[in-house]
């Protein structure tokens, strides 16, 4: 029973030694100490409308900075000499809300500067800082082919606050160095990811897939493009511009600031650089939509050099590519619409002859197209390179200015593929208006006809960059062709009234041979008269050319010849049968030739 009576006890564990409290301890205290007292002002009732990084507390915001790297720095130094010193417990504690409130201050200085860190301030607007500045590898010009306001040796940052830039890159500096980078880059990328979308909507960029573009009539789609021309070259050389100087100015390190950048500007740039692709695919797309993707493509190509200097990272590779492949449809959609056109021209079969042999509707719309189309040169001189034309078949001789035959192909006569283009669909045109001559009973009425569009033609290239295209030789030698229509119009329209009165008026001859021309002048001058009375020439220098050359050769013979009419002094000589007119009647004749009138206009040729 005895051996019941007591129980054996086991001694009691020795006592676990109270850690040393080292100097590193110590120094982590204050910092602790610093850090959490400033936590402590900076998040209590009193300060709740003021802020740390601000204006007014700058001096001690710097000094809660110091101070949680201070703080941070000591802890890894706790770690490696006393990892099990109570101390570090309570130091994460003070980092986690020391890292709240610089999450907040970060978040704050984002949102409440929104307006002065837009990128056009960003990226144009500058102050003196002589702390924080950031230097760009290349150039962007502006609209001029300046540099001023956009890249340069060195960029600074304006703001509403001052030190908003600052704040903000020495709140990234401090939150990335104790290990924050997470929590600081996702503040970042969502404030302005939010403020790059809505800039781009705000310049009228929409999402729109393919399908969806399809689906749109063109004048609906062209309300797409119209902001979207308006738009690019701003979003290109301020939005993402801008934020790329900012994300490389907030952060130092170049790969954060790569990752930031791209995660906010990929997925509008490539909204912003598909959407002409997709205009380049639309279905309905006829030669008259030309020059609005010529627009489209002309723009972006000007932007190209600026693109290839903002997006430069390797994440950025889309972007380019996207951009490239809508040059090539765009590209591609403008050798589309120009065969189109030429095949328009070529099936174009309305045999009506023009009221009065005035300007066809065919050489009105070709050459205001080709006018326009001269001035996107430099833009078609890319895309229609290496782009051969196809002869069908001999064109015709006649067609060829001073005997110079187009049967030779247009790129043996010209260098450059734009005017081989341009030479090319006139020489086309050409050959429609020599067969839309023909219907015309009256053949001087057909070579009024040609005098007419040829004289359109040539005044439109001389008038426009078409001169620069096609040269002055080509000029000089279409002119020359219409000085030939015109001599051969006056032959056959006023031949007879030449051929009516005498070769030498001063020479000698009777009364009855002065009786005999003009009779038949007025004869032949009241039929020509009469049967030209409906045609026009709407060009007025031509039709004052024209009336002006038959003025000379008709007047100063007639005159003579009545002249010496009056020296036989027969009183019968000055009846109406003989003489009808004085040289100054005729004068009024002619000048009422040629004019464009309602009434012309209705007149049927005939």
């Amino acid at each position: 029973m005895g051996k019941h009576l007591f129980r054996s006890s086991s001694p009691p564990p020795p006592a676990k030694p109270k850690p040393h409290h080292t100097l590193v301890d110590s120094v982590m205290e204050e910092y602790e100490f610093e850090v959490q007292s400033l936590i402590t002002k900076w998040t209590s009732p009193e300060s709740i409308d003021q802020f740390l990084f601000s204006s007014s507390s700058h001096q001690e915001a710097e000094q809660f900075v110091r101070a949680v790297k201070n703080l941070y720095n000591s802890m890894n130094c706790l770690v490696s000499v006393t990892p099990e010193s109570i101390n570090l417990s309570r130091g994460q504690n003070v980092m986690k809300t020391a890292m709240k409130l610089l999450e907040s201050e970060f978040c704050r200085v984002l949102k409440e500067n929104r307006e002065y860190l837009d990128p056009e301030c960003v990226s144009i607007r500058s102050w003196n800082s002589s702390r924080f500045s950031v230097s760009t590898p290349s150039t962007i010009s502006d609209s001029n082919g300046t540099n001023e306001g956009y890249f340069a040796d060195e960029h600074r940052f304006s703001g509403g606050d001052p030190n908003a830039m600052d704040d903000l890159k020495i709140i990234a500096e401090c939150m990335i160095s104790t290990g924050h980078v997470k929590e600081c880059v996702r503040v970042y990328k969502s404030v302005r990811k939010s403020i790059v979308d809505a800039t781009l909507h705000s310049l009228g960029v929409e999402r729109l897939t393919l399908r969806q573009i399809q689906k749109l009539n063109w004048k609906v789609l062209e309300t797409k493009i119209k902001p979207w021309l308006r738009g690019v070259t701003l979003a290109v050389r301020s939005l993402f511009y801008g934020e790329k100087i900012l994300a490389e100015h907030v952060f130092s390190n170049s790969s954060i600031s790569e990752s930031s950048f791209t995660e906010i500007t990929q997925e509008g740039a490539f909204t912003l650089f598909g959407f002409p692709e997709n205009v380049g695919k639309f279905k309905k797309l006829t030669s008259e939509k030309m020059f609005r993707i010529l627009d489209m493509y002309e723009t972006l190509t000007n932007l190209s050099s600026d693109i290839e200097s903002i997006f430069t990272f390797d994440s950025n590779s889309v972007i380019k590519s996207q951009v490239a492949g809508s040059l090539a449809k765009l590209s591609e959609a403008v050798r589309s619409m120009m065969s189109d056109f030429e095949t328009a021209i070529e099936k174009e079969s309305s045999k009506k002859p023009v009221n009065g042999g005035g300007i066809h509707p065919l050489t009105r719309y070709v050459m205001n197209y080709l006018t326009f189309l001269a001035d996107y040169s430099d833009s078609i001189a890319v895309i229609f390179e290496d782009w051969k034309i196809s002869v069908s078949s001999p064109l015709p001789k006649t067609l060829f200015p001073c005997g110079r035959g187009y049967e030779a192909k247009p790129e043996d006569l010209y260098s450059s593929p734009v005017s081989v283009r341009m030479a090319w669909v006139i020489l086309l045109t050409l050959c429609k208006l020599d067969g839309k001559a023909q219907p015309f009973k009256d053949i001087a009425l057909s070579y009024l006809f040609l005098v007419n569009n040829l004289n359109y033609i040539v005044v439109k290239v001389r008038a426009s960059k078409l001169k620069l295209l096609l040269g002055v030789e080509w000029v000089a030698s279409h002119e020359a062709k219409v000085k030939q229509f015109i001599v051969k119009f006056e032959k056959l329209a006023w031949g007879k009234v030449l051929t009516s009165l005498p070769e030498d008026p001063t020479a000698e001859m009777s009364s009855e041979e002065a009786s005999g021309h003009l009779v038949s002048f007025n004869i032949e001058s009241e039929l020509a008269y009469r049967r030209q009375i409906s045609w026009v020439v709407p060009d007025s220098k031509l039709r004052d050319k024209i009336k002006i050359g038959l003025s000379r050769k008709i007047i100063p013979v007639y005159a003579e010849l009545y002249n010496r009419v009056g020296l036989f002094k027969d009183k019968e000589m000055f009846s109406e049968l003989i003489v009808r007119y004085t040289p100054d009647d005729l004068g009024n004749y002619l000048s009422d030739l040629y004019f464009v009138t309602k009434d012309s206009v209705s007149v049927s040729s005939k």
